[in-house]
């Protein structure tokens, strides 16, 4: 193993995101960040590179803000990032982020092993990973909670359901992480600063030799909306624990869910 990629992408701050009176999204003062799914991803192959003393770099694609990421990321163990800025991004769906990803990872060279997050915190559409394999012409291996090499041997748990499984590849390949796998470091002073004397190098959209349909992304957002949940908030205050059992079935009983 020689060299690994690591794809995120520079999301809004669901923290920041308020809620209006008729339920649209109020994100003038939303601040970005990497997606949370894909800081397990970075830590994954930070932590690889550091087991197995190569290079692990990152590649990013967004609008113009994606620029803002780069010292983030490079302060979380990254060797260099490859970012692609582009008003195009602002509707990208799965279909055309795995072309541009795809496009972008040819120019940039081999990689043995190419990490993602599951999916993004903003659409969560758990496509663009496989889609990506598929035009790179390697295997996928999904929702992957714990993850080891040996000897170019690429050994993973995936977490299905109620079980698991161990899948066994020879890279390259294209895995998608789960945030269990590890718990992202919080980079320290000496790290972000030593950021600022990492590589970056800016990719255009327009070098990467894509059709035009390529681009057209296959769905449209055209509005979202937050969610409401009404509760019933009905308390059940009896000091003998089974009377608050035999009332909380009777009332969900009654509502018709048990």
């Amino acid at each position: 193993m020689q060299k690994l990629l690591v794809c995120y992408k520079w999301v809004l701050d669901e923290q920041d995101i308020k809620i209006t009176g008729d339920l649209s999204l109020d994100t003038s003062r939303a601040k970005y960040k990497i997606s949370d799914y894909d800081k397990n991803a970075i830590e994954a192959g930070a932590l690889l590179a550091e087991q197995h003393g190569v290079n692990v770099e990152a590649l990013t694609f967004g609008t113009a803000a994606a620029k803002q990421s780069l010292k983030d990321a490079l302060s979380r163990g990254l060797d260099k990032v490859y970012w692609i800025g582009d008003a195009v991004a602002e509707q990208a769906d799965a279909f055309v982020t795995a072309n541009v990803l795809a496009a972008a990872i040819k120019k940039a060279g081999q990689f043995d092993l190419i990490l993602c997050g599951e999916g993004s915190a903003d659409s969560y559409s758990q496509q663009t990973a496989p889609r990506l394999a598929a035009l790179l012409g390697i295997p996928a291996i999904t929702f992957v909670q714990q993850l080891t090499v040996t000897d170019g041997q690429v050994t993973a748990t995936r977490k299905l359901g109620d079980c698991t499984e161990e899948v066994t590849v020879t890279g390259p390949a294209v895995i998608s992480v789960l945030p269990e796998i590890n718990k992202p470091r919080i980079p320290g002073l000496k790290q972000v600063m030593g950021a600022a004397k990492k590589p970056s190098e800016e990719l255009a959209v327009a070098d990467l030799g894509l059709a035009a349909e390529a681009l057209a992304p296959k769905v449209r957002s055209l509005s979202v909306k937050g969610y409401v949940m009404d509760r019933k908030k009905v308390i059940f205050k009896e000091a003998d624990q089974a009377d608050n059992v035999a009332k909380l079935v009777a009332s969900l009983a009654q509502a018709g869910l048990c």
